[in-house]
């Protein structure tokens, strides 16, 4: 796990400035297979079938839970798209790029 899946998002309610695109690149660096598109952190999750598919989600979804931030999810029968942006912020947060290593996490470690 790197050292983002160590840390802990702290709450963001707006007024924070979003990330740069140079410190988004430098976290970005961090994660495997993430990428940043329109704005969204993103990753496309692939499984053998539904029932995998849909144990990931609901790790996810635990995840967000403790983290208390939350991905934009596409879930298809054997697929899963995990999207971050910090909505309060309109733009991508640190926060983002934590709960995307713990995400990996569950699949990596």
């Amino acid at each position: 796990m790197s050292d983002l899946g160590t840390q802990k998002c702290k709450p963001c309610e707006g007024g924070v400035v979003p990330l740069s695109d140079a410190a988004a690149r430098e976290l970005l660096a961090q994660l495997d297979g993430w990428k940043i598109e329109n704005g969204l952190l993103q990753k496309a999750f692939n499984f053998r079938n539904y029932h995998e598919t849909m144990a990931f989600v609901n790790a996810t979804a635990w995840i967000s839970h403790r983290e208390d931030h939350h991905p934009d999810l596409a879930v298809g029968y054997n697929t899963c798209v995990v999207s971050y942006i910090t909505h309060a912020i309109g733009g991508l947060s640190h926060n983002d790029f934590i709960c995307a290593a713990k995400i990996d996490a569950l699949l990596f470690e």
